[in-house]
């Protein structure tokens, strides 16, 4: 008799790990004169005349959106918009674009004001990373992680990745040299210069590709926070999946027993500079222990390793198999010196083809003021004076998430985290005239005696205490303001 072996059962496959991702961006703003000369207003008065709708409300410069966002005015005169929590990446695009939306709409309301009062100046948002003078601001990205003891070694060992996915997830700049020694020339990232350091728990002081300070905003014995603040603005929406989606997936291979720690950098500072400056992504990097790689390399070593990881155990969504697809095909843009293969997806192949041509047709190089104007108008988030939607429409930039989606996320919180709780709240209190105190964690209806609630799980979206809450908005009070105040 004739016996075969049973066919082995398959192995269990599983979801990428559940977890809450933000992204904060803080814009660029600027008031350009309409009837030549100087600028009317500076950035500090541009910036308040911006927020101007929400304080003359009774409200202040920072405040929580019925899309569960944050909204406010940070150090520098700088407006920032902080996504609500997102446990999906087209959540996370869709919350992205609803911060330029908030942010283009707000500029055309100031705009208008200044127009009535005969002011000869336009405001104009800027999502990007630098400004006239060459000082820098950020967007940092939030990922929830579960509280465990080994928590830093992973942090440290993702430090390579943050130091080379420029190559991939950069937004394109024109380096110029202030004293004229060295032509003009296009680099990977507006950020990479401006970083100073690994790992470190200042923000402004000394720039860390990641920050350390422990503030989860949910329940600190289970989670913290990753706060990774090297990241470029981009206008892209492949280049937020990606950057985003790498990352998680990332995690996910580390938090399942992964390990990147044979891949760490000499010097994580020099590198992340040679990595910019180089467009074919073949700059020798030293590792710690003596090897050197490049980019490219480092790059398609965490790839390969992520591919590992989801082929033996995860089931992923349409779009995690999106970030897988383009994080190779980028790749091999690098590789083969041919950005058209990323061009209407990634920033720095869409802005540098852009640039390039126009330099190409007007006989003129990079350092031509009118590149420039182009360079900026590629971040201006005004729908007139910006190129987004004109590149979509020519098919020049992909879009992943529709716009009607996006414009539904400035009002609309994602249904399935805590943002939902938060976003219905103060959709509610604004409606009714009812004062509401909102932060990260906490709601509070100020009638002096409807208990505050505190959302310490950030992936509930359904929590009886907010019905009580709601339903005590519901009770007759004289009209009140209907501020929204943020903790500090």
């Amino acid at each position: 008799m004739r016996v075969t072996a049973s066919p082995a059962a398959p192995t269990a496959r599983r979801a990428p790990v559940r977890r809450i991702i933000g992204v904060e961006t803080e814009y660029g703003i600027t008031c350009a004169s309409t009837a030549g000369g100087p600028p009317p207003l500076d950035a500090d008065h541009a910036a308040r005349e911006l927020f101007a709708p929400l304080i003359a409300r009774g409200r202040s410069s920072n405040v929580f959106t019925r899309g569960g966002a944050r909204l406010y005015l940070d150090v520098g005169s700088h407006p920032e918009f902080a996504t609500a929590e997102c446990d999906s990446l087209t959540d996370l695009l869709a919350q992205d674009r609803a911060g330029e939306l908030t942010m283009a709409d707000l500029a055309a309301q100031a705009n208008a004001r200044l127009a009535a009062q005969d002011v000869p100046g336009r405001i104009h948002l800027l999502k990007n990373n630098l400004d006239a003078e060459g000082a820098g601001f950020g967007c940092h990205e939030n990922y929830l992680v579960r509280r465990r003891g080994d928590y830093w070694n992973d942090a440290r060992t993702l430090v390579p990745h943050l130091v080379t996915r420029q190559i991939l997830v950069g937004a394109g700049h024109i380096l110029t040299d202030p004293a004229g020694k060295r032509p003009a020339r296009y680099v990977f990232s507006q950020r990479a210069d401006q970083m100073e350091d690994a790992v470190s728990s200042a923000t402004t002081r000394s720039r860390p590709l990641i920050n350390t300070r422990d503030e989860p905003h949910a329940d600190a014995e289970k989670y913290r926070r990753m706060h990774v603040i090297v990241g470029d603005s981009n206008i892209a929406q492949g280049s937020t999946l990606l950057k985003v989606g790498a990352m998680d997936l990332l995690l996910d291979y580390l938090e399942g027993g992964g390990d990147l720690s044979d891949l760490r950098l000499a010097n994580p500072m020099r590198a992340i500079r040679d990595t910019c400056h180089d467009l074919t992504g073949t700059v020798l990097l030293e590792l710690a222990d003596g090897r050197t790689i490049t980019p490219v390399e480092l790059q398609s070593e965490h790839l390969e390793r992520v591919r590992a990881h989801v082929d033996a155990e995860l089931d992923l969504t349409d779009a995690h198999r999106c970030v897988l697809e383009l994080w190779e095909r980028g790749l091999e843009a690098v590789r083969t010196g041919n950005p058209a293969l990323v061009a209407t997806e990634l920033d720095w192949a869409a802005k540098q083809q852009l640039l390039t041509r126009y330099a190409q047709r007007a006989g003129t190089g990079l350092d031509d003021p009118r590149v420039a104007r182009l360079a900026l108008a590629y971040h201006d988030v005004d729908p007139t004076d910006g190129l987004r939607l004109r590149l979509e429409t020519a098919g020049l930039l992909k879009r992943i998430v529709d716009e009607p989606a996006c414009r539904a996320a400035v009002d609309t919180p994602p249904a399935t985290t805590r943002a939902h709780l938060r976003g219905t709240a103060v959709a509610r209190a604004e409606e009714l005239r009812r004062d509401l105190s909102v932060d990260w964690v906490n709601l509070k209806l100020d009638d002096g005696h409807t208990r505050p609630v505190a959302l310490r799980d950030p992936f509930a979206a359904v929590d009886a205490r907010v019905d009580a809450l709601l339903a005590a908005m519901d009770e007759p009070e004289p009209p009140r303001s209907g501020i929204l105040v943020t903790s500090p």
